[in-house]
């Protein structure tokens, strides 16, 4: 089979990204692998393991951030996938959310601190919390995705997402939830 350059490949958002396109070729098989969601997030979530890529798919001014809120960056979009960096500078948190499709993630440099809920009846509660670091992966499915992510640490995080539609013109958020201090909302 043959190998799809970066520079070949149509569907690549911004300049060459080393590594890209044989990491878009793999998550294409995932996706064509399974069809169930969960099962096509933790195929993923194993190929971006396995191809470890690293923050050179982004540019030195994308690696620096904002110090307003955290960025994405999307390097490659298709009806299928999208693959985008995040950039977290440190102290800087998502709403809590859910999702509308699949998710795969790596930690490429720094560490986040994922927060997660669940439902309990009216209530939002949290369950639990992960901490990931550098090389960490993960994949998940709607309706297990409820979380905050945040950067506690004091250097820049930075993940690569891959999310199972094409986000190249809006989010993969389905809904957000206000938390009081309590940690619990109603619904």
């Amino acid at each position: 089979m043959a190998r799809i350059s970066e520079l070949e490949s149509p569907n690549l958002v911004g300049p060459p990204r080393h590594g890209l396109a044989d990491l878009v070729r793999q998550v294409r098989l995932c996706t064509r692998e399974a069809s169930d969601p969960p099962t096509i997030a933790k195929l993923v979530a194993r190929s971006l393991a396995r191809a470890e890529p690293s923050t050179s798919l982004l540019t030195e001014q994308e690696r620096a951030g904002s110090a307003d809120h955290y960025t994405r960056h999307t390097v490659h979009a298709e009806a299928a996938f999208s693959i985008s960096a995040v950039v977290w500078r440190p102290g800087q948190v998502t709403e809590v959310h859910d999702h509308l499709v699949w998710c795969s993630f790596m930690v490429l440099q720094g560490s986040e601190t994922e927060t997660l809920f669940d439902v309990d009846g009216s209530r939002l509660v949290e369950v639990g919390r992960r901490q990931r670091t550098t090389g960490s992966v993960s994949g998940v499915a709607p309706p297990d995705d409820i979380h905050r992510v945040a950067n506690t640490g004091d250097s820049v995080a930075i993940t690569l997402h891959v999310y199972g539609a094409d986000l190249s013109q809006g989010t993969s958020v389905r809904r957000t939830y206000g938390l009081p201090a309590t940690g619990q909302t109603r619904l």
